[in-house]
């Protein structure tokens, strides 16, 4: 299935091509609770017609309610639901506090290359920034990257990291790959496991999650990792993991890492320079040991510190911020 997000910018380029003009709605912020996360869409049609979600509902209806009777200047603007916002005397049933930009996007070739360009990102293309103008003009898209963060308001323009879905491959099986891939599949990462064990594998059993029976390094040598993928070992088995990370630096993945001690880590570095040739600058991209360091110790807790690790770098923040 196609992520939302895809579908959304998918469904906006049928209408402008069909001469429709659209609203392109992206979640900015949220307080309290919120079903859907920082940059997730919505596109609607001035008759209320809509693709995507902001809420799970207590939003939309209100939203497209305001867009059928015009209650909006066809122009990008910020709108905030909850309290403060455009529903102050009615409290959002989630009891959170909303921030949404708006785009009011009519028909034309630009309108179009843009969403083309962003359409191309979410599918695994190269990362963008949209800078979104408040007020009148247009969005453009400039190359990005994870260090970008995911989204950036300024009193005149917004910008927002587009790409495709985060990726978390598991390099082999084990306890801490397994509270990983709840993690991971509760933050709504696609996660796919590599273990060529088969007798492992056929005792692994996790929805969601994809699993393929063959050495991790083989599928990131024929498959790649697109730039929104983090690629984790964690089987302390060094035939496993060692030519998982000789793999993974070749590739444009933002997070790569391995789980050991820091006497471990040490060796596996001097291991992977000695004879798999790594040098430096490779030997930088590898979190070793992995994770946020939190004195971890259970499979759990070391998934935990892991998975925290990878979402501050998915959002563009250094560990020196923290």
């Amino acid at each position: 299935m196609k992520q939302l997000d895809l579908q959304v910018i998918q469904q906006a380029l049928t209408w402008l091509a069909q001469g429709q003009p659209v609203w392109l709605c992206t979640v900015l912020s949220t307080f309290g609770s919120a079903p859907r996360a920082p940059g997730a869409m919505l596109v609607a049609l001035p008759s209320g017609a809509f693709c995507g979600s902001l809420s799970g509902g207590c939003v939309e209806e209100d939203f497209l309610e305001r867009v059928v009777s015009g209650s909006f200047a066809t122009r990008n603007q910020l709108v905030r639901y909850g309290e403060g916002g455009l529903t102050p005397t009615r409290a959002l049933p989630c009891g959170g506090v909303l921030d949404v930009l708006v785009e009011y996007i009519p028909p034309g070739n630009g309108a179009e290359a843009m969403l083309r360009q962003v359409e191309q990102a979410l599918g695994g293309g190269e990362l963008l920034v949209r800078d979104v103008p408040l007020g009148a003009g247009s969005a453009e898209c400039r190359p990005g990257s994870m260090a970008d963060a995911k989204i950036q308001r300024g009193e005149e323009c917004v910008s927002i990291r587009v790409g495709a879905l985060l990726r978390v491959i598991l390099a082999g099986w084990s306890p801490v790959a397994e509270f990983c891939a709840s993690f991971a599949l509760s933050l709504g990462y696609e996660v796919i496991l590599c273990d060529p064990r088969p007798e492992v594998v056929a005792e692994v059993d996790v929805p969601g999650m994809q699993v393929l029976e063959l050495l991790p390094a083989r599928f990131i040598a024929e498959q790649g990792a697109h730039r929104a993928t983090a690629i984790l070992a964690l089987t302390h088995d060094p035939r496993m993991d060692d030519l998982t990370l000789i793999e993974a630096v070749r590739t444009e993945a933002f997070y790569i890492g391995a789980m050991g001690s820091q006497r471990t880590s040490a060796k596996r570095l001097e291991r992977l320079a000695r004879l798999g040739g790594l040098q430096a600058d490779d030997m930088t991209r590898i979190h070793a040991p992995i994770g946020l360091q939190l004195g971890s110790k259970s499979p759990a807790e070391i998934a935990l510190a892991t998975m925290a690790d990878v979402m501050r770098a998915a959002n563009g923040i250094a560990r020196s911020e923290l």
